[in-house]
């Protein structure tokens, strides 16, 4: 897996991969990354890549020319290619969609500054576009990495344990159930007693029944799709 990042600030992106999982995701080059800043794309002598919007307003807008010359030198040096654009205006990004996303071979992240970018770019650009929730950030440098950590994680090899993706939060639109480590009574609270009994059947009913009751409590609006489907 491939990613690319278009981005005025790549430093911002390039130190998460520097700890953790995604290092070492590197290191085994089962993930690979590289950036392109519109900056060294621009025509502009002074390397500008922003102007003020066309109808009037407040906020700078990046307008096309930088934009449109990166994503076709990165469309010429990988034709396989798979563009994302953070944006409001996107679906909102999901599990699922990280795990489709995971078969990819080549994505890349348009990371938008300012007051946005010219639409003329997205329109003619974008494979996808996604939203990772209902607020306004700086840039669409943090939504990319969020992600890129999310696609990661669903690459071969790039978590320690596979079987670990099977339980996780979103897998049957349920939350995962609570986890505990040990001791088993700490500052006199006790994880559930079934736990620690070893019958595997029972410890799987509990947790199914745990992860519908945790649901239920926090995110009504999943359980109520989950009661839907059942």
């Amino acid at each position: 897996m491939h990613f690319s990042y278009v981005t005025l600030f790549p430093n911002l992106i390039s130190s998460y991969f520097e700890d953790s999982i995604l290092k070492r995701a590197l290191d085994k080059k089962l993930l690979t990354i590289d950036f392109y800043n519109p900056r060294d794309f621009t025509a502009n002598k002074h390397h500008k890549v922003d102007d003020t919007q066309a109808s009037g307003g407040a906020g700078m807008v990046l307008f096309p020319q930088p934009l449109y010359d990166t994503l076709e030198v990165i469309k010429k040096e990988h034709p396989n290619t798979y563009i994302i654009f953070p944006v409001p205006a996107g679906k909102p990004f999901r599990q699922i969609d990280a795990k489709r996303l995971a078969q990819k071979e080549y994505l890349v992240f348009v990371c938008g500054r300012y007051e946005g970018i010219d639409e003329r770019v997205i329109e003619t650009y974008a494979d996808e576009l996604f939203s990772i929730g209902d607020y306004v950030l700086t840039g669409g440098e943090l939504p990319s990495l969020v992600m890129s950590d999310a696609i990661s994680r669903n690459v071969d090899g790039v978590l320690g344990n596979s079987e670990s993706l099977s339980m996780e939060s979103f897998e049957n639109i349920v939350l995962e159930a609570p986890c505990f480590s040990k001791p088993p009574i700490y500052e006199n609270k006790s994880i559930p007693s079934e736990f620690l009994k070893g019958n595997h059947a029972k410890i799987t009913s509990l947790k199914n029944k745990m992860s519908e009751m945790k649901t239920q409590y926090f995110r009504p609006d999943l359980f109520s799709r989950f009661k839907a489907k059942h």
